[in-house]
Protein backbone atom coordinates (compact mmCIF):
# COMPACT_ATOMS: atom_id res chain seq x y z
CA UNK A 1 0.00 0.00 0.00
CA UNK A 2 2.65 2.36 0.87
CA UNK A 3 4.62 1.50 -2.37
CA UNK A 4 1.85 2.25 -4.32
CA UNK A 5 0.44 5.49 -2.74
CA UNK A 6 4.36 6.78 -3.01
CA UNK A 7 3.84 6.25 -6.91
CA UNK A 8 0.89 8.82 -6.53
CA UNK A 9 1.42 11.41 -3.55
CA UNK A 10 2.58 14.87 -4.34
CA UNK A 11 1.91 17.86 -2.08
CA UNK A 12 -0.23 16.34 0.41
CA UNK A 13 0.36 19.79 2.33
CA UNK A 14 -2.22 20.75 -0.23
CA UNK A 15 -4.10 17.75 -2.19
CA UNK A 16 -4.72 15.11 0.88
CA UNK A 17 -8.00 15.09 1.50
CA UNK A 18 -7.80 14.37 5.57
CA UNK A 19 -6.69 15.85 8.05
CA UNK A 20 -5.79 12.26 9.47
CA UNK A 21 -3.82 9.34 8.32
CA UNK A 22 -0.01 8.90 7.49
CA UNK A 23 1.52 9.86 4.33
CA UNK A 24 3.17 7.81 1.59
CA UNK A 25 5.07 11.04 -0.49
CA UNK A 26 8.62 10.71 -1.45
CA UNK A 27 10.44 12.65 1.53
CA UNK A 28 13.01 14.01 -0.85
CA UNK A 29 9.81 16.14 -2.72
CA UNK A 30 6.84 18.15 -2.33
CA UNK A 31 5.22 20.89 -0.34
CA UNK A 32 6.89 20.52 3.25
CA UNK A 33 4.28 21.09 6.07
CA UNK A 34 5.12 19.28 8.94
CA UNK A 35 4.35 15.66 9.25
CA UNK A 36 2.94 16.65 5.62
CA UNK A 37 -0.28 17.41 7.14
CA UNK A 38 -2.36 19.43 5.28
CA UNK A 39 -1.70 23.22 5.67
CA UNK A 40 -5.16 25.02 6.47
CA UNK A 41 -6.64 27.86 8.46
CA UNK A 42 -10.15 26.48 8.65
CA UNK A 43 -9.59 24.95 12.41
CA UNK A 44 -13.12 23.52 12.53
CA UNK A 45 -13.37 20.15 14.01
CA UNK A 46 -9.23 19.68 14.70
CA UNK A 47 -7.60 18.50 17.48
CA UNK A 48 -3.99 20.10 17.06
CA UNK A 49 -2.70 22.72 15.49
CA UNK A 50 0.98 23.05 14.35
CA UNK A 51 2.42 26.72 13.68
CA UNK A 52 5.59 28.14 12.98
CA UNK A 53 6.81 31.44 14.44
CA UNK A 54 10.34 32.24 12.47
CA UNK A 55 11.16 34.96 15.32
CA UNK A 56 15.04 35.63 16.28
CA UNK A 57 15.41 39.42 17.41
CA UNK A 58 15.52 38.40 21.18
CA UNK A 59 18.45 36.49 20.59
CA UNK A 60 21.81 37.48 22.78
CA UNK A 61 24.14 35.60 20.46
CA UNK A 62 24.18 33.87 17.16
CA UNK A 63 20.63 34.74 15.06
CA UNK A 64 19.21 32.39 12.44
CA UNK A 65 16.33 30.82 14.08
CA UNK A 66 14.19 32.55 12.17
CA UNK A 67 14.87 29.73 9.58
CA UNK A 68 14.09 26.85 12.34
CA UNK A 69 10.54 26.27 11.24
CA UNK A 70 10.91 25.68 7.62
CA UNK A 71 14.32 23.54 8.48
CA UNK A 72 11.59 21.55 10.72
CA UNK A 73 9.12 20.89 8.29
CA UNK A 74 11.56 19.98 5.95
CA UNK A 75 13.61 17.09 7.53
CA UNK A 76 10.21 15.76 9.08
CA UNK A 77 9.13 14.41 5.55
CA UNK A 78 11.11 11.59 6.76
CA UNK A 79 8.69 10.88 9.82
CA UNK A 80 5.07 10.41 8.28
CA UNK A 81 5.72 7.14 7.03
CA UNK A 82 4.80 4.57 9.78
CA UNK A 83 3.58 5.15 13.38
CA UNK A 84 5.59 7.00 15.98
CA UNK A 85 8.02 3.85 17.01
CA UNK A 86 7.50 2.95 20.84
CA UNK A 87 4.34 4.78 21.10
CA UNK A 88 1.18 2.34 21.52
CA UNK A 89 -1.26 4.67 19.82
CA UNK A 90 -1.10 7.16 16.78
CA UNK A 91 -1.91 10.45 16.54
CA UNK A 92 -1.42 11.11 12.90
CA UNK A 93 -4.29 8.38 12.61
CA UNK A 94 -6.47 9.15 15.40
CA UNK A 95 -6.45 13.09 15.54
CA UNK A 96 -7.35 15.95 13.19
CA UNK A 97 -3.74 17.96 13.24
CA UNK A 98 -2.83 20.45 10.60
CA UNK A 99 -0.18 22.13 9.69
CA UNK A 100 -1.36 26.10 10.46
CA UNK A 101 1.62 27.99 8.98
CA UNK A 102 3.26 30.66 10.72
CA UNK A 103 2.56 33.73 12.64
CA UNK A 104 2.29 36.98 10.25
CA UNK A 105 4.22 39.94 12.05
CA UNK A 106 6.58 43.00 10.90
CA UNK A 107 10.00 42.00 11.02
CA UNK A 108 10.75 45.78 11.21
CA UNK A 109 8.09 46.68 14.10
CA UNK A 110 9.04 44.63 17.07
CA UNK A 111 7.62 45.58 19.51
CA UNK A 112 4.07 44.92 18.03
CA UNK A 113 5.42 41.30 17.79
CA UNK A 114 4.74 39.77 21.38
CA UNK A 115 0.68 40.88 20.67
CA UNK A 116 0.54 39.63 17.56
CA UNK A 117 1.61 35.94 18.39
CA UNK A 118 -0.81 36.00 21.88
CA UNK A 119 -3.52 36.96 19.67
CA UNK A 120 -2.22 34.02 17.27
CA UNK A 121 -2.10 31.44 19.58
CA UNK A 122 -5.17 32.55 21.58
CA UNK A 123 -7.62 32.36 18.12
CA UNK A 124 -6.27 28.71 17.69
CA UNK A 125 -7.07 27.90 21.30
CA UNK A 126 -10.52 30.04 21.41
CA UNK A 127 -11.29 27.31 18.41
CA UNK A 128 -10.85 24.58 20.39
CA UNK A 129 -8.09 23.38 19.47
CA UNK A 130 -4.44 22.97 21.10
CA UNK A 131 -0.90 24.10 19.37
CA UNK A 132 2.58 23.04 18.96
CA UNK A 133 4.57 25.67 18.02
CA UNK A 134 8.15 25.09 16.07
CA UNK A 135 10.51 28.01 17.10
CA UNK A 136 12.46 30.60 16.97
CA UNK A 137 14.26 32.06 19.65
CA UNK A 138 12.98 30.81 23.11
CA UNK A 139 11.48 34.40 23.88
CA UNK A 140 8.44 33.36 21.98
CA UNK A 141 7.03 30.79 24.71
CA UNK A 142 6.52 34.29 26.59
CA UNK A 143 3.63 35.42 24.46
CA UNK A 144 2.40 31.53 23.52
CA UNK A 145 2.13 31.37 27.87
CA UNK A 146 0.03 34.39 28.01
CA UNK A 147 -2.55 33.13 25.39
CA UNK A 148 -2.72 29.45 27.30
CA UNK A 149 -2.83 31.23 30.76
CA UNK A 150 -5.65 33.28 29.60
CA UNK A 151 -7.26 29.91 28.98
CA UNK A 152 -5.91 27.89 31.97
CA UNK A 153 -4.62 29.98 34.35
CA UNK A 154 -1.04 30.36 35.90
CA UNK A 155 0.10 26.65 33.99
CA UNK A 156 2.80 24.29 35.42
CA UNK A 157 5.85 24.45 32.73
CA UNK A 158 8.56 21.25 32.01
CA UNK A 159 11.35 23.20 30.59
CA UNK A 160 14.39 21.92 28.78
CA UNK A 161 17.11 24.11 28.12
CA UNK A 162 21.13 24.51 29.02
CA UNK A 163 20.02 27.81 30.68
CA UNK A 164 16.95 28.90 33.21
CA UNK A 165 16.27 32.16 31.53
CA UNK A 166 15.08 33.75 34.64
CA UNK A 167 17.35 36.19 34.83
CA UNK A 168 16.13 39.56 36.50
CA UNK A 169 14.46 41.69 33.96
CA UNK A 170 11.52 44.17 35.46
CA UNK A 171 11.30 46.00 32.18
CA UNK A 172 8.59 44.08 30.47
CA UNK A 173 8.74 46.44 27.25
CA UNK A 174 12.32 44.37 26.57
CA UNK A 175 12.25 41.56 24.22
CA UNK A 176 14.49 39.34 25.20
CA UNK A 177 15.25 35.37 24.97
CA UNK A 178 17.30 34.84 28.51
CA UNK A 179 14.69 36.74 30.59
CA UNK A 180 11.00 35.43 29.20
CA UNK A 181 10.55 33.04 32.10
CA UNK A 182 11.55 35.39 34.64
CA UNK A 183 8.67 37.85 33.23
CA UNK A 184 6.05 34.81 33.18
CA UNK A 185 6.47 34.04 36.82
CA UNK A 186 6.37 37.67 37.76
CA UNK A 187 3.15 38.20 35.78
CA UNK A 188 1.51 35.13 36.99
CA UNK A 189 1.77 32.86 34.47
CA UNK A 190 3.47 29.93 35.69
CA UNK A 191 3.46 28.73 38.63
CA UNK A 192 7.46 28.06 39.44
CA UNK A 193 6.36 25.57 42.84
CA UNK A 194 4.67 22.63 39.92
CA UNK A 195 7.18 23.40 37.02
CA UNK A 196 10.43 21.65 36.60
CA UNK A 197 13.55 22.83 34.59
CA UNK A 198 15.50 19.96 33.31
CA UNK A 199 18.84 19.80 31.45
CA UNK A 200 20.17 23.24 33.28
CA UNK A 201 23.93 23.79 33.11
CA UNK A 202 24.59 27.73 33.58
CA UNK A 203 24.09 29.87 36.69
CA UNK A 204 21.36 31.90 38.01
CA UNK A 205 21.48 33.27 41.08
CA UNK A 206 17.83 33.04 42.11
CA UNK A 207 15.43 30.30 40.35
CA UNK A 208 12.45 31.87 41.73
CA UNK A 209 11.02 28.80 43.18
CA UNK A 210 11.44 26.68 40.07
CA UNK A 211 12.50 22.84 40.91
CA UNK A 212 15.54 22.59 39.10
CA UNK A 213 17.60 18.85 37.34
CA UNK A 214 20.76 20.31 36.08
CA UNK A 215 22.08 18.21 33.48
CA UNK A 216 24.61 16.49 35.46
CA UNK A 217 21.70 15.11 37.56
CA UNK A 218 20.22 13.93 34.52
CA UNK A 219 23.27 11.86 33.45
CA UNK A 220 23.51 10.51 37.17
CA UNK A 221 20.27 9.42 37.93
CA UNK A 222 18.91 8.74 34.86
CA UNK A 223 15.94 9.36 33.06
CA UNK A 224 13.60 7.54 34.80
CA UNK A 225 14.15 8.64 37.96
CA UNK A 226 14.07 12.52 36.06
CA UNK A 227 10.25 11.67 35.05
CA UNK A 228 9.33 10.14 38.28
CA UNK A 229 10.15 13.78 39.68
CA UNK A 230 9.47 16.04 37.10
CA UNK A 231 5.75 14.57 36.63
CA UNK A 232 5.61 14.52 40.83
CA UNK A 233 6.28 17.97 40.35
CA UNK A 234 3.46 18.83 37.88
CA UNK A 235 0.81 16.04 39.18
CA UNK A 236 -2.60 16.58 37.24
CA UNK A 237 -1.93 20.14 36.29
CA UNK A 238 -2.35 21.94 32.99
CA UNK A 239 1.51 21.54 31.60
CA UNK A 240 3.21 23.63 29.00
CA UNK A 241 6.07 21.91 27.75
CA UNK A 242 8.78 23.72 26.12
CA UNK A 243 11.86 22.69 24.80
CA UNK A 244 15.18 24.40 23.62
CA UNK A 245 16.88 22.53 21.96
CA UNK A 246 20.59 24.03 23.74
CA UNK A 247 19.22 21.02 26.00
CA UNK A 248 20.67 18.99 24.17
CA UNK A 249 24.49 18.82 23.85
CA UNK A 250 26.14 20.75 20.85
CA UNK A 251 27.60 17.24 19.60
CA UNK A 252 23.87 16.32 19.52
CA UNK A 253 22.49 19.72 17.86
CA UNK A 254 25.17 22.34 17.00
CA UNK A 255 22.95 24.87 15.13
CA UNK A 256 21.69 26.87 17.77
CA UNK A 257 22.49 29.97 19.05
CA UNK A 258 23.82 29.55 22.87
CA UNK A 259 25.85 26.28 22.68
CA UNK A 260 27.09 25.01 25.95
CA UNK A 261 29.09 21.93 26.73
CA UNK A 262 27.91 18.89 29.09
CA UNK A 263 24.29 18.96 27.78
CA UNK A 264 21.67 15.59 27.65
CA UNK A 265 22.19 12.96 24.46
CA UNK A 266 20.09 12.77 22.23
CA UNK A 267 18.27 9.27 23.93
CA UNK A 268 18.37 11.05 26.94
CA UNK A 269 16.10 13.96 25.39
CA UNK A 270 13.75 11.18 23.68
CA UNK A 271 14.09 9.04 27.18
CA UNK A 272 12.50 11.60 29.40
CA UNK A 273 10.08 13.24 26.48
CA UNK A 274 8.69 9.21 25.87
CA UNK A 275 7.81 8.52 29.40
CA UNK A 276 6.50 11.89 30.41
CA UNK A 277 3.37 10.00 28.93
CA UNK A 278 0.78 10.42 31.31
CA UNK A 279 0.45 14.32 31.75
CA UNK A 280 -1.81 17.39 31.35
CA UNK A 281 -0.17 18.73 28.36
CA UNK A 282 -1.88 21.04 26.68
CA UNK A 283 0.72 22.48 24.88
CA UNK A 284 4.27 22.78 23.69
CA UNK A 285 6.57 24.07 21.24
CA UNK A 286 10.67 23.94 20.12
CA UNK A 287 12.47 26.86 19.72
CA UNK A 288 16.05 28.10 18.87
CA UNK A 289 16.73 25.57 16.13
CA UNK A 290 19.52 27.64 13.77
CA UNK A 291 20.25 26.14 10.87
CA UNK A 292 22.94 28.20 9.58
CA UNK A 293 24.96 26.75 12.28
CA UNK A 294 24.43 23.17 11.09
CA UNK A 295 25.26 22.29 7.70
CA UNK A 296 24.79 18.48 8.34
CA UNK A 297 21.02 19.83 9.55
CA UNK A 298 20.39 17.01 12.65
CA UNK A 299 19.87 20.29 14.64
CA UNK A 300 16.74 20.41 12.46
CA UNK A 301 16.21 16.99 13.10
CA UNK A 302 16.76 16.74 16.76
CA UNK A 303 13.93 19.48 17.00
CA UNK A 304 11.68 17.53 14.25
CA UNK A 305 11.42 14.34 17.06
CA UNK A 306 10.83 16.66 19.70
CA UNK A 307 7.77 18.42 17.88
CA UNK A 308 6.24 14.68 16.98
CA UNK A 309 6.97 13.37 20.62
CA UNK A 310 5.09 16.48 21.72
CA UNK A 311 2.28 15.63 19.51
CA UNK A 312 2.13 12.33 21.23
CA UNK A 313 2.49 13.42 24.72
CA UNK A 314 -0.78 15.73 23.59
CA UNK A 315 -2.81 12.59 21.97
CA UNK A 316 -1.99 10.33 24.95
CA UNK A 317 -3.55 12.70 27.63
CA UNK A 318 -6.68 13.06 25.57
CA UNK A 319 -7.07 9.10 25.14
CA UNK A 320 -5.05 7.44 27.48
CA UNK A 321 -5.10 9.48 30.86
Amino acid sequence: MALEDAKTEVDTAFTRSSNRGLSFENAFGGATSFLRRRYSKDLTGVDLAITGVPFDQAVTHRTGTRFGPRAIREVSTLQPYDPPHGWPTNPLEDMDIVDYGDVAFDYAKTADFPAALTAHIAGILKAGAGTITLGGDHFITLPILRAYAAKFGPLSVIHFDAHSDLWVDDDMSRIDHGTFMYKAVKTGLVDPARSVQIGIRTTTEDYLGFNVITAREVHEKGAAQVVAMAKDIVGDAPTYLTFDIDALDPAFAPGTGTPVWGGLASWQAAACLRDLAGINLVGGDVVEVSPPYDPTGITAVAGAHVAYELICLYHWARTQR
